[in-house]
């Protein structure tokens, strides 16, 4: 495993991608293809630094903890504007601090809905890809050491939208599916948006997961009043939420190991707020 707290923003991109190898390996969210991709599942992904693109096999990566395993777990949907994924600074670098910290992560690569000549949609080949990799960390639960009952869904940026619409919506279950994996609820226990875009699209309503929310003030305004909006979305539909908005950042700022400051800090405040909803001991 990367000793990732030791390097610098710059150093953790280089490292992702030099010793790819020593990630966990990726899962593949479909044994046979991810449907309307099936033809292309083989086809290799690209790395552009830290970020990949090229994804029609969509998958998870995960990070399960050694020791001290809290039973949660988080599936982590990095950003990129559905034409990339950044997998540093909003995929493996958090997910392993996760793993440090007794919390199961599972970084998501998605299918890319505005990558050049993309013909996937963000609803209905990106969100299934979201949907699925609850399903299937539901499923794997016991062999993972986690709470069934203590799955959520974190997104960043463009995948922060694919962690909103999970919430909003989903189902328990399609018992009579033939893949067993579609047997198990899509619905996430809680989600924990980080600086998302399309916030005018979000609902809220009685019944929805717990919501967790870090941006910027210096973010666009569209995402910084919108998380606000938000929050007062839910309060008024009776669901609890959180919300941190850092005065000092602007889009973009995810997790780096070596930064220390307010907003630097927020997967802090984050399993502050497992432990305060009850969702994490």
């Amino acid at each position: 495993m990367l000793t990732s707290k030791l390097l610098t923003p710059f150093l953790a991109v280089f490292s992702f991608t030099l010793f790819a190898d020593d990630l966990p390996k990726a899962l593949p969210l479909w044994a046979n293809g991810a449907p309307g991709s099936e033809a292309r599942a083989s086809e290799p992904e690209k790395t552009e630094g830290s970020n990949v693109v090229n994804v029609h096999n969509p998958s998870i990566t995960p990070f399960i903890p050694t020791k001290d395993n809290t039973g949660v777990a988080v599936i982590i949907a990095p950003g990129g504007g559905h034409s990339k994924l950044c997998l540093g600074h909003e995929g493996y670098a958090l997910a392993e601090w996760f793993q440090n910290h007794g919390i199961a992560a599972f970084v998501l690569k998605y299918r890319l809905a505005r990558e050049k000549g993309s013909t996937y949609t963000i609803q209905d080949h990106a969100m299934a890809d979201a949907r699925r990799a609850i399903r299937t960390v539901r499923t794997r639960a016991t062999e993972w050491g986690i709470n069934p009952e203590r799955i959520g869904i974190m997104g960043f940026s463009a995948g922060g939208e694919l962690a909103a619409f999970a919430a909003m919506e989903n189902d328990p279950g399609k018992s009579n599916d033939a893949d067993p994996i579609e047997h198990a609820s899509s619905r996430p226990d809680f989600q924990a948006l980080i600086y998302p875009g399309t916030s005018d699209l979000f609902s809220a309503k009685k019944g929805m997961p717990p919501l967790f929310i870090a941006c910027g003030y210096n973010d666009r305004p569209d995402i910084s009043k919108g998380m606000a909006t938000l929050y007062l979305k839910y309060k008024e539909a009776g669901v609890k939420a959180e919300l941190h908005i850092y005065s000092n950042v602007g889009h973009g700022f995810g997790y780096r190991p070596d930064v220390h400051t307010a907003a630097g800090r927020w997967p802090e405040r984050f399993t502050e707020w497992l432990t305060d909803s009850g969702l994490m001991k």
